[in-house]
């Protein structure tokens, strides 16, 4: 049997190859990366603040939703490149290779773009997984890669903007594709479709509605608490400093025993813990305010908080809780969850349990609070 290998742009026929659906899907694109980026922005400004940045305690669920929005957009991204790809593929066998300084620079963003598309995406979807066979640390690198992506965006939406203008005026009609291809339409809906199925498939992690029909979602309530464990006590180093009786939280000179904390007036708080990798699960949280505890020991209230965890050697043993959430009465140094006593795993014998903040900072086995001045 004889193959023929097209060699030329104009030797693809497939009208999934059309401008006007290249156009539509790149749109779609556009604005699943564009969630991505802002959202993972917000995210990236809450774990490490400037100066000029603020991030309210209220709504408790608001980073529940954002970063549900960041790992949703993604999902849907991955579909949503594979099919702008196989549009454009066509344009790589285009002869000559440069035609001008516009074009080359049109072929050197889309490379560019690709590679850092492909990155995100992959890598993103070993952190929902919690899988790192990479040697980098992911925050920084995702961060980075993130304002190149964004880069590449704007450079080619600027050089491509003519041709994307006059393909979005034009209708997408349905005219008979041919023999054995979709057609226009047909590839724009088994597009979207395909995107839909990914989100459905894996939104469970962070929709409750969604999770009796998210097959493929990766954290849901597997603890016998009704909370995921990202790190276990044994992982952190602490089984045995969390369950030493002689444990005292220490704070401007004071230390409080975990008896001496459960005399004080308790909050019981239903909130959302919300994690970077998109999960998150609501539970029935009851601890002292931490405002209660920064009074009790004779300290103000109008400061940001330094948390320090028994856990050691850990880039989130130790984190800030800025002084708009400090102030709120439902930021708790939590000892029970559900009703029950804090699981070691979940943070015994107290943790940081704070509104609208990532999971990563809601600092577990707590041991010591300190004034930031």
């Amino acid at each position: 049997m004889r193959f023929s290998f097209p060699v030329k742009e104009n030797s693809f026929r497939s009208a999934a190859h059309d401008e006007r659906v290249t156009a539509r899907i790149g749109m779609w694109l556009g604005i699943a990366f564009t969630v991505c980026f802002v959202t993972g922005l917000l995210s990236h400004a809450i774990q490490h603040p400037p100066s000029w940045f603020f991030w309210p305690s209220r709504p408790v669920w608001l980073y529940q939703v954002t970063q549900g929005l960041h790992v949703i957009a993604g999902v849907a991204s991955i579909p949503l490149l594979v099919a702008k790809l196989w549009s454009v593929y066509p344009k790589l066998f285009g002869r000559p290779v440069v035609r001008s300084a516009a074009h080359a620079l049109e072929r050197a963003s889309i490379l560019v773009l690709s590679g850092a598309a492909f990155f995100e995406l992959v890598t993103g979807l070993f952190n929902v997984a919690q899988n790192y066979p990479f040697q980098f640390f992911f925050p920084p690198a995702h961060y980075a890669v993130a304002w190149v992506l964004a880069g590449s965006i704007v450079v080619h939406v600027a050089v491509k903007l003519p041709v994307i203008r006059r393909a979005l005026g034009e209708k997408v009609d349905a005219e008979p594709p041919e023999r054995g291809t979709l057609s226009r339409r047909g590839f724009l809906r088994s597009t979207w479709l395909a995107s839909g199925v990914a989100v459905v498939a894996t939104a469970g992690a962070t929709v409750p509605l969604l999770r009796k029909v998210s097959g493929l979602s990766w954290r849901a309530g597997d603890d016998p608490q009704g909370l995921p464990v990202n790190r276990t006590a044994f992982a952190a180093g602490v089984h045995d400093s969390a369950r030493d009786p002689a444990w005292r939280l220490e704070i401007g000179g004071r230390s409080f025993t975990r008896a001496e904390l459960e005399a004080m007036p308790q909050i019981t708080a239903d909130l959302p813990i919300a994690c970077v990798e998109g999960w998150s699960e609501s539970a029935t949280w009851t601890g002292v305010p931490v405002a209660d505890v920064l009074r009790a020991a004779g300290l103000s209230i109008d400061t940001d908080v330094r948390v320090i965890s028994l856990e050691r050697n850990s880039l989130y043993a130790v984190s800030t809780l800025p002084a708009e959430h400090v102030a709120d009465p439902l930021t708790l140094l939590a000892l029970r969850v559900n009703g029950e006593t804090l699981n070691l795993d979940h943070g015994f014998p107290c943790r940081i349990i704070a509104p609208n903040r990532p999971g990563v900072l809601q600092t577990k086995w707590v041991h010591r609070l300190e004034v930031v001045k």
